[in-house]
Parts: C-alpha cells; structure tokens; sequence
C-alpha cells in the first residue's frame, strides 16, 4: 500500500499557475468585491483562458480530460484568496456542468459544453427550495407535461450564481405521486426565458459570490430539455451531490491554507509586550491546531478525490462507499475550517475584524460550509448511514 500524497509534476504545475492567476490577478480585486457585494464579470472567460473551467471534461468538447483531484486543487488554490469565489467556480463548473456532461446526451452535450469551457456560459443548479433544504426530495416545483412541452411552476432558492447564471440545471416533480422516484432533471438558457423570475439574496458572508431566489411562474420548456430520462432525477440529484461534497471541499481547504499562512506571518510582525506574539504559547497553540487541522483535512478530501477519480462509473448515492467518503471530507473539511479561521482572526485581534484584512473575509466565509452542500447533521447522518449498512465490509 502506497502512502505516497505527493502531487505529480503535472498537478504541481497546475497549482502554480492557479496560484499566480489568483494572487496577481483576483487578489487586488477581493477587497473592493467583497465590499460591494460583487462578482468579476470576467472570471469565467479568465478561467478559460487557463483551461480551468472544463478540467474533467473531455477535450473534444474543450476540456482538459483530467480529474477530480485536479479539480479540488484548483478549487483549494483559488480558495486561498477567495473561498466565495471558489464556490462560485466549482457551482458553475462541478455541480452545474459536470452534473449536466454526465447525464446529457451527445447532442446536447456538444451544444453547450464547449462555451461552459471557454466560460461565455456560467452555470447554476438549483435543488433547494424554501421548504425544503435537507429535505430535497420534498421539494414540490412541479413539471407538467402539456403537448411537447413542459410548463413549471416553483422556486428554488439560495442557488449560487443565479442572478448571472446564462445556463440552468434543475429539478422538478414530474410525477408527484412516486416522491423521489417521481423526479427529473431539466437544463435551460436563461437569456429571453419568459416565466423566470431572479432575486439577490443578501448575505453577511460568501460576498461576491452572488445568490439568489429563482422563481418559475408558467416558464414552458420543450421536452427536449429534460435530461437523463423521466423521473431519473433522483438518481442524477444523489450521484451529483458526492461530487459536490468532494470538490467543494477545497474552498474550505484553501480557506484554511490562507489563515495558517496570514496568521504566521502576522504573529511572527506583531509585537507586543516588547516581543512577536508568535514567541506566546497560547498563539503558538493555536498555530499548531491550525496546521493539524488542515493537514488532515487535506488528506480526507484528496483521499476522497482519489477515490473516486479510482471508480470507473464514479457513482454515489444512498449505499456507496463514495457517499460515506464525499459526506465525511466536506463534513471534517466544514468544521475544521470554522475553527481554524476563528482562530486566525483571535490571532489577529482587534485587525482581524477590520475588513481590509482578509481574514475577516475567511472568517465570514468559512461558515457556509457547515450549512451548504447538505448540513453538517446530514453528513453525520449518511455516513452512520453507510457504516452501519451490511455490506460495510471492513469498515475502510
């Protein structure tokens, strides 16, 4: 057994070059954006230009034919300075894109992947609904066939990029009567769409991520827009979100990288009682937690990463070990970055409540994850789930 976690020259590079886009050209930006509440209109067509958009896509429709590991580093790497803009990206990309590229036909695949790779298309998923968040199979935006078409009425909310979204992945009860084996998913343009109704929602942290309250009065789509077949939804929803958990994992990741890194060397400039605060054992205890939780939080996202880039049909859901792994990285990932940026702005003191300090950003952000991508009780709750199934094994 090979205990070897070195990145390959290949990924190392990717970092790289992730890193000085990030820190040269996002940056000197994130301030000003985080104040105002904004997104860099052109963030998707610079990701582009990188071959950062499509990373496991396969290159004829303009990915890069890579994987999930690839993926969370970069998602980690742009986390570092921006753990919003991380989500932002890996919404448009892994749980918009990526859930559309493997349920999608051939046709429609060649019609829209390209331009989410080049990034002239952002993307959006919506699954949550007002009432109902854990409950996702609750949901009740209904889907009624009339003719060829398919008439929707429903909401969806807190969808990240739905204010800026051109393309949109959705679920819907198409057959109410069955609950979760009576959904499908459906996929639209959102330019010109009549029926569909955008709202921000305001938000005290994840600034310049933008999100929003999706509204569908009477918005009629043809049946060629649904996806995966009829009342195939579940599955695509469950098989989706292992993905997401796992990707996703390195916003925090990056989050926490950053406060380690702002917090050292803050402690080491920062002088009081006539010596750095880093010589004090309380703030040296501090770093030391830091460190440790990021350190083991990295190796049970890109262990879950691995794991899954392993499987050849890269399928989760209800009775999977991808499902334990996926809910317990972003679980352990969510908490201890929580921890590690409230950590990192008691290092900073009364500066890591200023705004201009980019901790204060990290610290604001951070939360999200013990909420987004299913709570942290729900996490709990698969992985007791697939431990306890009798077909656990040997409990790896």
């Amino acid at each position: 057994m090979s205990l070897d976690f070195e990145f390959t020259p290949e990924q190392k590079m990717i970092e790289e070059s992730v890193w000085r886009w990030a820190s040269g050209w996002l940056e000197p930006q994130m301030e000003e954006l985080y104040e105002k509440d904004q997104m860099p209109p052109d963030l998707f067509r610079e990701l582009g230009k990188m071959g950062l958009n499509g990373i496991v896509f396969e290159e004829e429709y303009g990915g890069t034919g890579l994987g999930y590991v690839e993926t969370l580093l970069v998602y980690e790497t742009i986390g570092r300075v921006s753990n919003a803009l991380a989500m932002t990206v890996g919404a448009s990309q892994t749980l918009c894109f990526d859930n559309f590229r493997r349920n999608a036909s051939e046709e429609q695949k060649t019609a829209i992947l390209p331009k989410a790779c080049s990034g002239e298309y952002i993307g959006c998923l919506g699954i949550t609904e007002p009432n109902a968040g854990s409950d996702a199979m609750g949901m009740t935006t209904q889907a009624v066939k009339v003719g060829s078409r398919y008439v929707i009425n429903g909401s969806k909310t807190f969808i990240t990029n739905g204010t800026v979204a051109d393309f949109m992945l959705f679920y819907a009860k198409t057959n109410p009567a069955r609950g979760a084996h009576g959904i499908s998913a459906f996929y639209f343009l959102t330019d010109g769409v009549k029926g569909l109704h955008r709202e921000k929602i305001k938000k005290w942290g994840m600034r310049s991520s933008p999100t929003a309250l999706i509204t569908f009065e009477d918005m009629e789509l043809p049946e060629e827009n649904l996806i995966g077949g009829l009342n195939r939804g579940g599955a695509i929803l469950t098989n989706g979100l292992c993905t997401e958990r796992i990707t996703l994992s390195g916003c925090c990741l990056g989050s926490q990288r950053a406060c380690l890194e702002l917090s050292l060397r803050y402690a080491k400039e920062r002088i009081q009682f006539g010596k750095p605060i880093a010589s004090f054992q309380f703030i040296q205890g501090k770093l030391a937690d830091m460190y440790t939780g990021y350190m083991a939080s990295k190796w049970m996202a890109y262990s879950a990463a691995a794991y899954c880039d392993s499987l050849e049909k890269k399928v989760g859901g209800k009775g999977t070990d991808l499902d334990r792994k996926a809910a317990a990285a972003l679980l352990f990932c969510g908490e201890m970055g929580t921890k590690a940026a409230a950590d990192a702005v008691q290092i900073h003191g009364g500066y890591g409540y200023c705004s201009e300090y980019p901790v204060s950003r990290h610290y604001l952000d951070q939360k999200l994850w013990d909420i987004g991508a299913g709570t942290a009780e729900v996490r709990r709750m698969i992985i007791a789930r697939e431990l306890l199934r009798d077909d656990f094994g040997s409990g790896r």
